[in-house]
């Protein structure tokens, strides 16, 4: 009947931003997968870092879906989001920024599969990011969660053009247009 319940058993519209937030989340998730399919066919060792997203994804979901309105200590206990991920993914980001060149121009989404998909992630991250913001706005969700997001964002980022440069691929740049 176009309703669904969150995981404080409240039943909302499938429209519901929290609703939207989840499936922009697990979008994330998918488009995280496919990138580390093409990482992991190319030997990358930052697979596993990509697995742990993933499994990160799994708990701020788990936040989004346990709106603050109407969440009882229990839950609020179990789908808790902490910085700790947050700090982990800043060191990863200056690990690999520290090996890439300075960046001096815009790129655009390329570099090879692995390298392109990262960037893909990123979009699909920023879209997420931008679902989960209100909600935090609003007092439903961790601003833990949008914290991670937005520095999710930044690594794929970061990663896309680490895994261009491992594979000795070209980071196609922006040309402005002659009109």
């Amino acid at each position: 009947k176009g309703f669904s319940s969150t995981f404080t058993g409240e039943r909302r519209p499938k429209g519901d931003r929290i609703f939207e937030a989840l499936g922009a989340t697990d979008e994330l998730s998918s488009a995280i997968g496919l990138a580390g399919e093409f990482s992991s066919e190319k030997g990358h060792t930052f697979v596993d870092q990509l697995h742990k997203v993933q499994c990160m994804l799994q708990d701020v979901g788990s936040n989004i879906a346990t709106p603050l309105s109407s969440a009882r200590e229990a839950h609020r206990k179990r789908t808790s989001f902490s910085e700790k991920p947050i700090l982990e993914l800043e060191q990863w980001i200056d690990s690999y920024s520290e090996q890439l060149p300075p960046l001096r121009t815009f790129i655009l989404p390329s570099g090879g599969r692995s390298s392109a998909a990262l960037h893909f992630s990123r979009a699909v991250c920023r879209r997420a990011e931008r679902c989960v913001v209100p909600l935090v706005q609003a007092g439903e969700a961790d601003p833990n969660v949008a914290k991670y997001l937005n520095r999710l964002s930044d690594y794929l980022f970061v990663l896309a053009r680490y895994a261009a440069m491992k594979e000795g691929k070209e980071e196609k740049i922006y040309i402005k247009p002659e009109l």
